[in-house]
């Protein structure tokens, strides 16, 4: 087990990529604190992953997008799980509009659920992690989208332009500290909160344009994740892990032939 021993926060931890990732490190030994809104949904997920072990679970509600409750999360996740080896910066909302109509309302909300958060959440990890004087590990959940555009989602690609940005300032400040942070890019995903987006003309211009010609399961994200907070990522930081199945490096034009005579 790479994770024996070590204490967990996953923000958003409930549901889609968060729970897959809560259930990936528990595997792999770790007890681990689910941050979520939902906290009938996190005490379901909780309970299962302490059932089916080897690491424990509790379940903890939190809105991450505010300072108050974040550090009350915290100082109870400090009682239940007694230390802080590795947090996830998973939570995240989307909203479809576009930019000249976007309500100043939607956009405060995806800028403080999504980047907020993870600000908020970050500095009261560090400070523990810090006086543990024993490392540790941040991870935060990017998207593709951070450096590709996506229409009608103007303040979902600002936020995670802005995770990535912040992350890497992050990783310079904590570096001292053997504290990495580290961000992964999703590619498409299926969990609760996309499956209503993936039309059928959405997955056939989708498995065009993947490589792979596949959209991720949950649990294919949550496996670079377990790789980040792990020993074998000691050596990096600052650094972003893509999955994606191709989706980004692949330039071709489905259905073109160049040189055609």
């Amino acid at each position: 087990m790479k994770l024996k021993g070590k204490k967990a926060i996953v923000t958003g931890g409930a549901s889609g990529i968060g729970k897959a990732i809560a259930k990936a490190l528990a595997a792999e030994g770790a007890d681990v604190a689910l941050f979520d809104l939902n906290l009938d949904q996190a005490r379901k997920i909780a309970e299962l992953i302490t059932a089916t072990g080897p690491g424990r679970a509790c379940a903890i509600q939190c809105d991450v997008g505010f300072s108050e409750p974040v550090g009350k999360a915290f100082l109870e996740a400090d009682r239940q799980l007694g230390g802080l080896d590795i947090l996830v910066n998973n939570a995240g909302i989307i909203r479809n509009s576009p930019i000249v109509d976007m309500p100043e309302a939607d956009w405060d909300l995806i800028l403080r659920n999504n980047l907020k958060s993870v600000f908020l959440c970050s500095k009261e990890g560090a400070r523990r992690m810090i006086a543990q004087k024993r490392g540790g590990r941040i991870i935060a959940i990017s998207s593709i989208h951070a450096v590709l555009s996506e229409p009608n989602c103007g303040h979902y690609t600002a936020a995670k332009g802005g995770i990535e940005a912040f992350c890497r300032t992050l990783a310079t400040e904590l570096a001292p500290h053997k504290i990495t942070v580290n961000f992964i890019r999703p590619g498409a995903t299926f969990t609760e909160l996309t499956v209503p987006m993936y039309t059928d003309s959405v997955k056939r211009s989708l498995f065009e344009r993947v490589s792979l010609k596949e959209i991720a399961q949950p649990e294919w994200i949550a496996a670079g994740a377990v790789f980040l907070a792990s020993d074998d990522a000691c050596y990096m930081t600052g650094q972003h892990l893509t999955i994606d199945g191709g989706y980004v490096m692949d330039g071709s034009l489905p259905g073109a032939k160049y040189w055609e005579k």
